[in-house]
């Protein structure tokens, strides 16, 4: 399947298990978190869905506290499925674009990747906004899921990428979150 241009209309962002067990464990945690607080804010200010999955949020605790406060909105999902698109209640709202963040990218995020591309859903990668326990893990899954078709990018890119134009109303306050 070939990617399109990411349309705001189209898209919606899934943030996969950025849970309170993994910080201590995920090197760079509090830069993907970062990175997906200024996702979640950029989908926000674009009224863009917002699906959060957490894996067994019993033993591995709930989404880090400081992006559950730019969630809005969004759909958090419990799981014990590895992918994010077999959890109870999983939906993409009619969007048929997705942006996903999270972590561990060899396994839940990888997963939820790979069942959303079988779908013919369009999958964007924030490959800074992606973390495993083992960098070689990351590495290998980000380029497995970029041969399997979905499109990697950078955080800053998507946000542009989701603006269009510095015209846009929210130009400024998404260029300030990634300054």
């Amino acid at each position: 399947m070939k990617v399109a241009r990411l349309d705001v209309d189209r898209a919606a962002l899934l943030v996969v298990d950025i849970q309170e067990a993994f910080r201590a464990v995920i090197p760079d945690a509090d830069v993907i978190t970062a990175r997906a607080q200024i996702l979640a804010r950029a989908a926000t200010l674009l009224e863009m869905p917002i699906i959060v999955s957490e894996q067994y949020p019993r033993g591995l605790g709930n989404t880090v506290a400081e992006l559950g406060e730019t969630l809005g909105d969004a759909v958090v999902l419990e799981k014990t499925s590895f992918s994010a698109a077999k959890a109870d209640g999983f939906s993409l709202a009619g969007r048929d674009q997705v942006v996903v963040c999270g972590i561990e990218t060899h396994v839940c995020v990888a997963q939820s990747v790979l069942d959303l591309l079988a779908a013919e859903v369009e999958v964007w990668l924030a490959c800074d906004a992606l973390g495993s326990r083992n960098p070689d893990d990351r590495a290998l899954a980000i380029e497995r899921l970029g041969s399997a078709g979905a499109a990697l990018s950078s955080t800053e890119a998507i946000c542009f990428e989701l603006l269009v134009d510095a015209k846009n109303p929210h130009f400024k306050e998404i260029q300030a979150l990634i300054k």
